[in-house]
């Protein structure tokens, strides 16, 4: 006897053909799984390389992206930083820095910038990191009024320790470069002292 029909020892012929429709139902179970499991692992593979995070700079410094990730730069436009000329297509090239008070992060921009674009403003730049620790951005998102700020921006500039947006405006662009975390945290005490 080999060792294929060794399973149906000592069996009738009714309890083979059952025997061999759990084992056909079996394997049919274990390839739909496969073939799920594989469609999922795709699926979520996709969404992966879709996915764009936000960063703010010292962030996206201390912690570098992957080279072919998009990322959201999200900061101050520094003061005195934005550059314009003209690239070898004649198409308009911007380069700017963007800030949390910590570290900044050069952006470069092929395009016209959005009319609300300010030096000292926030801002949001979408792109891939380049080698040099540069943001090469596809597009550029400028807040739209005086007062508005994205969330993602306050957030990293209230962790970064020198602005609490519970108490106004933040400091004006050319501050962010000389101010010290303990300096920005001696202002929000003052603000939090006076307003009570």
């Amino acid at each position: 006897m080999s060792e294929r029909d060794a399973p149906y020892q000592g069996r009738s012929p009714r309890q083979r053909r059952r025997y061999a429709r759990k084992s056909h139902r079996l394997w049919i179970m274990l390839l739909c799984l496969i073939c799920l499991a594989a469609a999922s692992a795709l699926i979520l593979r996709a969404f992966s390389s879709n996915i764009v995070f936000f960063m703010a700079p010292s962030q996206a410094l201390e912690h570098p992206p992957r080279p072919d990730q998009s990322i959201r730069l999200g900061g101050m436009v520094v003061a005195g930083s934005l550059k314009r000329y003209v690239g070898p297509d004649a198409t308009p090239v911007n380069q700017f820095a963007v800030t949390d008070g910590q570290k900044a992060v050069t952006v470069i921009y092929c395009g016209v910038l959005p009319d609300l674009f300010r030096e000292g403003q926030s801002v949001i730049a979408i792109g891939e990191m380049t080698a040099d620790k540069n943001l090469q951005a596809s597009e550029v998102l400028a807040k739209h009024d005086e007062t508005y700020m994205p969330k993602e921006v306050a957030e990293a500039l209230r962790k970064s320790g020198k602005w609490d947006p519970r108490f106004g405006k933040p400091p004006r662009a050319e501050e962010w470069d000389t101010m010290t975390e303990s300096q920005a945290r001696k202002s929000i005490a003052q603000a939090e002292h006076a307003s009570h």
